[in-house]
């Protein structure tokens, strides 16, 4: 709330300022200043914390972005795509911290609400198909992972996609992975004589 209060007094004073300038008939220092003033105005609908955090997950760097992303305390508040992405970069950085429950949630709400670009909903829905592999939902997996290859027009996650197919259709399915865990504890004991 203190940021938005500073962005509010540093928008209100470059704005003043600009009027002062053509005002006195200073006209180049009143358009820098327009400039200037409209760069602070755009601060108010972008969020830059998750700017920079979306630039460093593209660049590879995961501990800046999810930095970034930590500096953001109500997403809520932002608008519906940003508060989108947050929950995005939340769930795709935090997967080891919040677990696969969390993270399938964030992502899915992530998708609900709407990410901008195909090529984020096609990742989005690749890690989502990741996260039900590992729970053993082969069925889910399969039908994400087609949406996926449906989303991503510029095959920039062709290699992914084919892995993670490979992936599933050799795993087991849930009731497989059920059966070898019950057989576990069902080990005859040795005949007595």
């Amino acid at each position: 709330m203190t940021a938005f209060i500073i962005r509010c007094a540093i928008a209100a004073v470059s704005l003043f300022l600009t009027v002062f300038s053509f005002y006195t008939g200073y006209w180049g220092w009143g358009i820098v200043l327009i400039l200037v003033t409209a760069i602070i105005g755009l601060s108010f609908f972008r969020n830059e914390n998750m700017i920079l955090a979306l630039n460093q997950m593209r660049i590879g760097n995961h501990d800046k972005a999810n930095k970034y992303i930590k500096r953001i305390s109500r997403p809520d508040l932002m608008p519906k795509k940003q508060h989108a992405y947050v929950l995005y970069l939340q769930a795709m950085l935090g997967t080891q911290e919040l677990g696969f429950a969390k993270s399938e949630q964030l992502l899915r709400k992530a998708i609900g609400i709407g990410l901008r670009t195909g090529q984020d909903n096609a990742v989005a829905r690749l890690h989502l198909a990741g996260i039900c592999a590992q729970t053993g939902r082969k069925k889910e997996a399969t039908t994400l992972l087609a949406e996926a290859k449906k989303l991503d027009k510029n095959g920039m996650m062709k290699e992914q996609i084919t892995l993670m197919q490979k992936q599933l259709s050799m795993s087991a399915s849930k009731n497989q992975m059920r059966m070898v865990q019950m057989s576990k504890g069902r080990r005859k004991a040795p005949k007595m004589r």
